[in-house]
């Protein structure tokens, strides 16, 4: 496998843990899980997340940066994760957050990160 699709998909991987790391104890407060539980409780097991998150994160960076053999620079593979953090939040937010809607100028919104993604990759020699 090409190790420009495997950094992407350990992209994607770490961006789920990270977005149910950061609002995931919104929806367990919503679903009236954790309503009692002490802030102290919830950040620990965000950070458990989290280190999920960096099991997946660290080695999409080594195996997808020019600096160890792979197809991206360091400006690149930053404007690609941040686009996929930015859909695999809607996606996860339009499945779990039923009364989040997605409205016209989120589209417009991801049309110009999807151009920062464009625009990142037109110097590349």
């Amino acid at each position: 496998m090409p190790r420009g699709l495997i950094t992407i998909l350990l992209l994607v991987c770490s961006n789920v843990f990270m977005t149910f790391a950061w609002y995931g104890n919104l929806k367990l407060q919503e679903m009236k899980i954790s309503t009692d539980w002490p802030l102290i409780v919830i950040i620990l097991a965000s950070w458990g997340l989290a280190l999920l998150e960096y099991c997946a994160m660290i080695p999409a960076n080594r195996i997808g940066s020019q600096i160890t053999g792979g197809p991206f620079t360091l400006m690149q593979l930053k404007i690609i994760q941040e686009a996929l953090s930015l859909m695999v939040f809607t996606i996860i937010v339009s499945l779990v957050f039923k009364n989040e809607p997605i409205r016209w100028n989120h589209f417009v919104s991801f049309g110009f990160i999807i151009l920062a993604v464009v625009f990142a990759f037109l110097g590349k020699k």
